[in-house]
């Protein structure tokens, strides 16, 4: 379910994307798009957390995708009928980010009502593992889509895959449940988990780190679709590769996060840094098959990074708040995301593609070089490794 539900979104992600260059041919109007689809859940993240951890998960969960397979459909028809226009297009951009930063946290939630505390660390480690997978082999098979049949295939096929994951949120049952007790009703219970986070300074520090990779590092859309229209001059075919080729890095990314389990903050900041450096590397490529090549590493440093970033700030969060930290650590990953989609769209504008994918990568790297250093200080002030 978390697949599925993962591939489905950003496969939307992806159509709305390509959409947009292609009504405007600028890549800064592509950053535009990003930045519509994941500044919302800076705004409606915290509120949806504290409604994640009041009501249950599965109630919202089936909202949040009903709207989603509307949103697929009315795109599709609209493309499809000749008469779409960009501002459409970021209407639904800014629709798709309210719902996904509720749904967000109640998937990542509904996990531990799912398998109880037995099973708690390796089930959320596989399903971060499958999210961030999602999020990888969604827009790679968007990007075949558009590349064979147009948008319109792509946003009808996510009404498809929406209508799959509804059915099998309806077909869970809820007496096998594991439902944890809801927070308390009352005031201050939102500030609350920012209170959490703030007491904590190495939960503070990893979400802060997933935020500036999230800027810095994940503007996948913005960069490879200028980079197969501007420097290998391969179009959608191009785009869909690159895609493709991401996420088959991200699925090795998955089966080595499995198989590592706790990746502990050491790991998780060297993964962080690595994906910085494959980002920058990928940019220096001389050809088209060396840098498709790199595009396997950085989806493997990718997917590395999110699944042991995702699962320890989960796990260190207590049941009752588990809502509201999600929904401040998803939020300042993706609203990084849609900084970085401004950033590398105008960097693309300003200094050509390669340029914008070595600054950005490097500014990765340094992210991860200062987080270390600050979590390695926290860690012998407080005499603990």
């Amino acid at each position: 379910m978390q697949l599925v539900g993962s591939v489905g979104v950003w496969m939307q992600r992806l159509a709305q994307d390509w959409l947009v260059l292609q009504l405007t041919g600028s890549p800064a109007a592509v950053g535009v798009a990003v930045a519509l689809q994941f500044l919302p859940m800076l705004v409606v993240g915290p509120l949806s957390g504290l409604v994640v951890d009041l009501f249950p998960k599965r109630r919202i969960m089936m909202v949040c995708q009903s709207v989603i397979i509307l949103l697929a459909l009315g795109l599709a028809a609209w493309v499809a009928s000749g008469t779409i226009t960009v501002w459409a297009v970021y209407a639904s951009c800014v629709a798709l980010g309210i719902m996904s930063a509720i749904d967000g946290p109640a998937r990542q939630v509904f996990v531990n009502e799912v398998v109880g505390d037995t099973y708690l660390r390796a089930a959320i480690g596989l399903n971060n593992a499958l999210a961030q997978l999602g999020a990888m082999a969604g827009p790679a098979l968007s990007g075949v889509l558009i590349a064979q049949a147009g948008p319109a295939a792509a946003f009808a096929a996510n009404a498809a895959v929406g209508l799959l994951v509804l059915g099998l949120v309806a077909a869970v049952r809820t007496g096998e449940l594991h439902p944890g007790a809801p927070a308390e009703r009352g005031r201050g219970q939102l500030l609350a988990g920012f209170r959490y986070v703030r007491d904590r300074p190495r939960l503070l520090l990893l979400i802060v780190l997933a935020g500036l990779l999230g800027a810095f590092g994940m503007n996948g859309p913005v960069v490879l679709a200028a980079f197969a229209d501007r420097v290998w001059h391969n179009g959608v075919e191009g785009f869909g590769l690159f895609n493709t080729v991401s996420a088959v890095g991200a699925l090795a990314g998955a089966l080595l996060a499995a198989r590592l389990r706790n990746m502990g903050r050491k790991g998780i900041v060297t993964a962080a840094g690595l994906f910085g450096l494959s980002q920058l590397v990928a940019a220096l490529m001389p050809n088209l098959v060396l840098f498709t090549a790199m595009l396997v590493v950085v989806g493997l440093m990718t997917l590395l990074f999110l699944t042991g970033a995702g699962t320890a700030v989960q796990l260190e969060a207590g049941p009752s708040i588990r809502g509201r930290v999600m929904a401040l650590y998803l939020p300042l990953l993706l609203g990084g995301h849609a900084c970085g989609g401004l950033l590398a769209g105008w960097l693309t504008e300003q200094f050509g593609v390669r340029a914008g994918l070595v600054v950005t990568g490097a500014l990765g790297m340094l992210s991860a070089a200062v987080i270390g250093a600050l979590l390695w200080w926290h860690g012998r002030r407080s005499g603990s490794r």
